[in-house]
């Protein structure tokens, strides 16, 4: 039971690189066209960096897989060009309900406060996502994305990376400055390296399955623990566009996979939730197994991963693509100021440091999701149900249910690239480190102002119109809390300092902020931001 076969979107067309008597090089070659292989090719497109795009398909792959796609996510994509589309197509949601059994625990509201472009989340098949991203490479030129065309070897050198390329019409061989490998969670490119992953595999079975069916069910994130319904140790619920409903089961370790995946069996399991008399289809289903693991580096030499080549996580908190996402957002501006010669390529060590950083809270958050959905021992699984027996009347108890805590973006805190925190009542969510929080303004909003590059923005208080520092330009953005009517800039960005000034970085992360501008500790600042410092 499968989607009808992808699209071909990118099918295989011959490349001049094919009938060039020696290997061509290019700056960039990604391989993998996931959402994080897309993504960073097209944020480099867009700097001007020349990106070849290398993979096995010839278009989005079978089924929805990833659906949950962030707020950060969508204002990383928005960035990018495509956050109308991808808010267009999407299926907006912040509310959340656990159950234990028949009885409502909590529910939360994951974005309760206004003033934000984007929502809490969106649910959006995984190929969806990938098209809109395909789109808006096509409009924009920014890679030439070769479907068909698998990495086949790689060898990497001192100054360069030699890669083999199989096709329909046989073999070639290309050379890269760089290699960003965002060929996902088995990713054959760490393989032809070598290198491994270190974490933890859960023993427990979970069957997600896509239904198509109509139905008036709010459009919320649904949990049961224990469901009533009994047709696995737990359950979850979540609308996707075109009446297709996201359906999880935990079935446990010893299983047959094969039996599970039967129609009929997957019936058995999804009649009693939905009703006997539910009319649907079964449009796509699998099994996934719990792993929590990482790359020891996301950094090796020429070669870099991203998204699920470099670490992998539960799909409980939807950290799997959306941390990959953040991932791109990362490296591209880093890569381009490498190529550009205005950084060192320390600063790429930076890449890797970072994101192992977001990683490894991704992976705990997630460790701790796996140990409480799936207890291992019987003291943890009296804990557990005592935990959501007390949850129901008790609001002390409710911090303590995890049914997975849903994907935030990482702050960076005391990491190598951060400049000083020097603003005095400064608030905690906008610190050095932090992505920068939105805001509205007038009829547009903050991050919109703040686009891809580094910004120094000003509040209620002065900044240059423009400073370059070692060929790093930096534009100033200056604003006057007042402006916005609502106090929300003022909130996220003053707390109960008079002004404050902010070093934002180009993927709009917070480098450094103080009460007033100052160009020797600006200059500063942004050289330690670059790994000049």
């Amino acid at each position: 039971m499968t989607h009808s076969p992808p699209s071909r979107l990118y099918p295989y067309r011959r490349s001049p690189d094919q009938d060039a008597r020696e290997a061509r090089r290019h700056p960039v070659v990604v391989a993998g066209a996931g959402p994080v292989g897309l993504a960073a090719a097209l944020d480099l497109g867009l700097k001007g960096v020349p990106v070849v795009v290398l993979d096995d398909r010839e278009g989005p792959g079978a089924g929805s897989r990833a659906i949950c796609f962030s707020k950060r996510s969508l204002e990383i994509a928005g960035r990018l060009g495509c956050g109308r589309p991808l808010l267009d197509r999407g299926v907006r949601w912040k509310l959340g309900k656990v159950f234990h059994g028949e009885h409502l625990v909590f529910s939360f509201d994951l974005l309760a406060e206004d003033g934000h472009r984007c929502p809490a989340f969106i649910n959006l098949q995984q190929p969806e996502f990938e098209a809109v991203l395909v789109e808006r490479l096509r409009e924009t030129g920014a890679a030439d994305l070769r479907g068909g065309h698998r990495v086949d070897s790689v060898a990497a050198a001192e100054d360069r990376v030699v890669i083999g390329v199989a096709t329909p019409e046989g073999p070639y061989t290309l050379e890269a400055d760089w290699l960003i490998g965002c060929d996902g969670a088995a990713s054959p490119l760490r393989g032809m390296l070598g290198l491994g992953f270190r974490g933890r595999v859960f023993e427990d079975n979970f069957l997600i399955a896509d239904v198509r069916m109509k139905h008036d069910i709010a459009t919320e994130r649904r949990f049961w623990f224990a469901p009533p319904f009994r047709s696995g140790s737990s359950a979850l619920l979540h609308r996707q566009p075109d009446d297709i409903w996201r359906v999880d089961f935990q079935i446990g370790w010893d299983i047959d996979r094969r039996e599970e995946l039967k129609e009929r069996n997957i019936r058995a399991r999804i009649d009693p939730m939905l009703g006997a008399d539910a009319d649907y289809d079964i449009v796509w289903s699998s099994i996934y197994t719990f792993r929590c693991c990482r790359m020891d580096s996301f950094r090796h030499g020429r070669v870099l991963f991203a998204g699920d080549a470099a670490h992998q996580v539960s799909p409980f908190g939807a950290r799997g693509a959306n941390s990959g996402l953040q991932d791109a957002d990362n490296l591209g501006w880093k890569l381009d100021l490498v190529m550009r010669g205005t950084a060192p390529e320390r600063l790429l060590d930076s890449y890797s440091e970072e994101r192992i950083c977001a990683a490894d809270e991704n992976i705990l958050n997630s460790t701790r999701t796996c140990d409480f959905i799936t207890p291992r021992t019987r003291t943890s699984r009296i804990f557990r149900d005592a935990v959501l027996d007390l949850a129901r009347d008790h609001a002390f108890a409710r911090p303590l249910v995890n049914s997975g805590r849903l994907s935030l973006p990482a702050t960076y805190d005391g990491l190598s690239l951060n400049g000083p925190d020097d603003l005095a009542g400064g608030p905690s969510r906008s610190r050095v480190g932090s992505a920068c929080p939105d805001a509205p303004l007038g009829e547009g909003y903050l991050l919109d102002r703040l686009g891809g590059e580094f910004t120094i923005l000003a509040i209620d208080t002065r900044a240059p119109e423009r400073l370059v520092e070692r060929g790093i330009a930096a534009r100033g953005l200056v604003l006057e809390a007042a402006a916005d009517a609502s106090g929300a800039l003022a909130e996220r960005y003053l707390g109960t300092a008079a002004s404050a000034v902010y070093l934002i970085r180009p993927d709009q992360h917070v480098a450094a902020r103080w009460e007033r501008f100052g160009d020797a500790a600006m200059r500063e600042a942004i050289r330690t931001a670059t790994a000049r410092e």
